[in-house]
């Protein structure tokens, strides 16, 4: 069978707006995940955290995490020891926002929390610091990867 111009012309939209159909789906199942939910309600608050970066920035060290087999050890500076200090730790996956974790600050006397590596999927984090202590509230941010 010969195909003429117009049958030729028929393929060539059918095929277009098979392509166009594909394309549409495929943004229709896209997952976009926001760094937060409420972003402009944070973005009126953010003053908070560049204040408490630069609290923090003031302290005798930063916040380091290290890693065992089964631990994740976070180390707070030497002015948290034997302080009553209340925040949360942010596990922040840009890739992911279902591996996020937020877990509630429970330091010991030594200034040292520690997490279960079961409570988090491995992978690259960013590890958000929020705390107050003696009136005062801090932030820090840390790079991890945990394994």
């Amino acid at each position: 069978m010969k195909l003429n111009w117009g049958h030729k012309l028929i393929i060539v939209f059918i095929l277009f707006g098979s392509m166009m159909s594909y394309l549409v789906y495929r943004c229709v199942k896209t997952n976009y995940d926001l760094v937060s939910k409420d972003y402009y309600k944070d973005e009126l608050v953010y003053q908070q955290v560049i204040d408490g970066a630069k609290k923090a920035n003031l302290l005798s060290s930063k916040v380091s995490i290290d890693q065992s087999d089964k631990l994740i050890r976070i180390h707070f500076p030497k002015e948290m020891e034997s302080q009553r200090v209340t925040g949360e730790i942010w596990f922040y996956c840009e890739s992911d926002a279902a591996r996020d974790r937020k877990i509630p600050l429970n330091i010991n006397a030594n200034g040292i929390q520690q997490v279960s590596n079961q409570a988090i999927v491995p992978g690259n984090y960013i590890a958000r610091f929020s705390w107050d202590c003696n009136g005062q509230h801090y932030y820090s941010e840390e790079t991890v990867t945990i394994r």
